[in-house]
């Protein structure tokens, strides 16, 4: 675990405007992990945009902590859904140009 792939919940709060209580929701719900080193709490540099998006959600659309895991949900299925489109698309495709 390299220090610098971290970046304090602290900072994230000061940055986004948001207090810590909704980070320890988020992770109370299972949609962020926190990881605490020498009591500061961390979240990995990887999830910050999902972090971005379900502060948008809350922020912007004034939705609670249960609403965004359902939205959040099912952003993540729409993602899904348009990988598996596009792969069968591809495949189509491919099919196609051999006649």
């Amino acid at each position: 675990m390299e220090q610098k792939d971290f970046i304090p919940i602290v900072q994230l709060c000061e940055h986004y405007s948001v207090k810590i209580s909704f980070f320890n929701e988020l992770h109370d719900m299972g949609l962020i992990n926190i990881t605490t080193v020498e009591k500061t709490s961390y979240l990995h540099q990887e999830k910050i945009s999902d972090v971005e998006k379900m502060i948008r959600i809350h922020q912007e659309l004034n939705i609670n902590t249960e609403g965004i895991d359902a939205v959040f949900n099912l952003l993540q299925k729409i993602d899904s859904l348009q990988n598996e489109l596009n792969k069968l698309h591809n495949r189509l495709r491919l099919y196609e140009n051999d006649y």
